[in-house]
């Protein structure tokens, strides 16, 4: 398939047709590594693994009681009108 290069800006950017996309696994907002070998460049889908971890901190924080709120609590001024 063809594609141009397009100006956006300071930068360039190509439009990658849908069923390229498909074939690395990848969809449009994923995450993409770039690379040049051998005067090509080469694009790689990105496995995000953002949250790695999180679940066993949580737990360690837990565990530690270190879990409390960072910033207390705190209300607006009308609030003290509200009757619950």
């Amino acid at each position: 398939m063809r594609s141009a290069v397009k100006k956006i800006g300071n930068s360039a950017g190509i439009v990658i047709p849908k069923p390229l996309l498909a074939e690395i696994g990848a969809k449009a907002g994923d995450g993409v590594e770039l690379t040049v070998e051998q005067g090509r460049i080469v694009i790689q889908r990105v496995q995000e693994q953002v949250r790695e971890g999180w679940a066993d901190d949580a737990r360690r924080l837990a565990a530690a009681e270190d879990d409390g709120l960072a910033w207390p609590e705190f209300g607006n001024a009308e609030d003290a009108e509200l009757t619950w």
